[in-house]
């Protein structure tokens, strides 16, 4: 019994200078004495300690249910056998958070110890990773007594961001939209684009986030713009995957305006040309010219739409004036030129020629007749008033006592609309071998038929009547005239 006891009080003086406990800490100043499993040999190598472990499996789970850390067991076991033990050498003062030992034969559990050696720890290191965790496990070499060292957190990893850009639409005009769209983007806090012109220079850099991840832009020159994604994930490591779109911005056409006369001095009934087929698109075709007529006062006078080339308007004016001719021309994708203009003096021309006849009859017995005549119309007030001067003769239908005469005319001719009045002086000589010329006075009464460009054609009725005197009856010397005039 004596023994027995004094077995008991050498163990406990051995614990005693072996551990110095405080309140809090366990001081450990020697390895080796109380050892966890039987290792032969000083210097133990990596898969003795993994072989020792795997022979002493029921004592390490015991001891891990009595530190607490029973689920740490499986993993402990499963991990241990493909880690890698590191070497490390513990500093005086390290701390461990508990470490197995044996006494008398029974696996026990020291918590909070610090060790308090006169040299560094040489130990196996080696982690366990439970759920976000990770476990140092460290087992001084001597003894191969395991003990847990630290927790630490696992850094979860940060997925990396992958960006994805869509700009639309693919093309567009000059200032029209184009909406940039990085919302289809994984795993990023922040995005950006570059914008690169056609000149390959960097425009500028637009920046997005998740929640405000559409922006949209617009460019004022025309060409092939680049946009240059990239996403970043929380720890603001850019994406590596491909993120690139183009946009085409079309340039809009250029248009070119000539016409067939400047100035156009007797141009009125007469067809201007005004031809933009030199139009040019620099990145497509021109499908479209609109063309407009306007007064000096600016007020429209006209206006045509050519959809296909060549580009031409045959524009006749029916009134002298000063005009602008504007053009804009489009393009195959819509976008309109900025407008050509010319300005332009239309004047009408005054003198015309003239040729009429037709069948007439003679006074007295209404003889029938052929006449014809040629003359000048000058335009007085044009479209209004006309001065007309016309020389000519008849033939009459029969013989003997009739005879070939000479008529002419000076005649002022009012227009209202197509229809027209004339009158005036006139001459005429002799019809008859027994008769004699004289002085006529002359009315017209018409209609203009057609018009062509500056000619007109009209049908007339005249009534020549003698100037009364004694010797000339208006039974005897009026005359009746239907004919066609053709003005040119």
């Amino acid at each position: 019994m004596k023994n027995k006891k004094l077995i008991v009080i050498i163990v406990g003086l051995l614990i005693v200078f072996s551990l110095s406990t405080f309140a809090e800490t366990t001081k450990l100043k020697r390895i080796g004495q109380y050892t966890f499993v039987r290792i032969r040999g000083d210097v133990p190598t990596q898969d003795v300690m993994k072989r020792l472990v795997e022979r002493y499996a029921e004592d390490i789970k015991s001891g891990f249910d009595l530190a607490g850390a029973g689920d740490l067991y499986l993993p402990f076991m499963a991990q241990l056998k493909g880690e890698t033990f590191e070497e490390k050498s513990l500093p005086v003062g390290d701390k461990l958070r508990w470490m197995l030992f044996r006494s008398q034969g029974k696996v026990k559990v020291a918590q909070d110890i610090e060790w308090a050696g006169q040299a560094p720890l040489e130990v196996f290191a080696f982690n366990v990773k439970k759920d976000d965790k990770a476990y140092e496990f460290v087992m001084p070499r001597p003894c191969g007594n395991i003990a847990l060292r630290s927790i630490t957190a696992l850094e979860v990893p940060v997925p990396p961001a992958a960006c994805m850009l869509a700009v639309s639409p693919a093309k567009v005009n000059l200032k029209d939209m184009v909406t940039v769209d990085m919302s289809g983007s994984q795993n990023a806090t922040s995005m950006e684009v570059d914008v690169i012109g056609p000149d390959g220079r960097k425009i500028t850099t637009h920046s997005f986030t998740p929640a405000a991840a559409k922006k949209q832009t617009s460019f004022d020159l025309p060409g092939v713009y680049t946009f240059k994604g990239r996403a970043m994930n929380e720890k603001g490591v850019a994406s590596t995957n491909p993120c690139e779109a183009k946009v085409i911005v079309n340039g809009p056409p250029t248009c070119v305006l000539k016409t067939s006369c400047l100035p156009c001095k007797d141009y009125v009934g007469k067809p201007v040309t005004f031809d933009a087929s030199g139009s040019a698109d620099p990145d497509g075709t021109v499908v479209k010219a609109d063309f407009a007529i306007t007064d000096q006062a600016g007020h429209p006078v006209d206006k045509f739409m050519d959809g296909e080339a060549p580009f031409v308007w045959d524009k006749v004016f029916d009134k002298p004036g000063s005009y602008v001719a504007t053009v804009v021309v489009t393009d195959d994708f819509g976008a309109v030129s900025e407008p050509c203009r010319v300005a332009l003096d239309v004047t009408q021309k005054r003198l015309s020629f003239l040729i009429e006849g037709g069948p007439g009859l003679l006074h007295g017995t209404y003889t029938s007749m052929l006449w014809a005549r040629g003359g000048l119309l000058y335009k007085i007030v044009p479209d209004t008033l006309d001065l007309i001067f016309s020389l000519g003769g008849g033939i009459p239908l029969k013989g003997e006592p009739w005879t070939s005469f000479v008529m002419g005319n000076a005649l002022l001719n009012v227009h209202a609309g197509p229809a027209f009045v004339a009158g005036g002086l006139g001459f005429s000589t002799k019809d008859q071998t027994t008769r004699k010329g004289g002085i006529d006075l002359v009315s017209e009464v018409g209609i203009d038929l057609f018009k062509v460009n500056s000619s007109v054609g009209s049908i007339l009725f005249e009534l020549r009547a003698p100037v009364l005197t004694s010797d000339r009856s208006f039974e005897e010397y009026h005359k009746l005239l239907l004919g066609l005039r053709y003005i040119f």
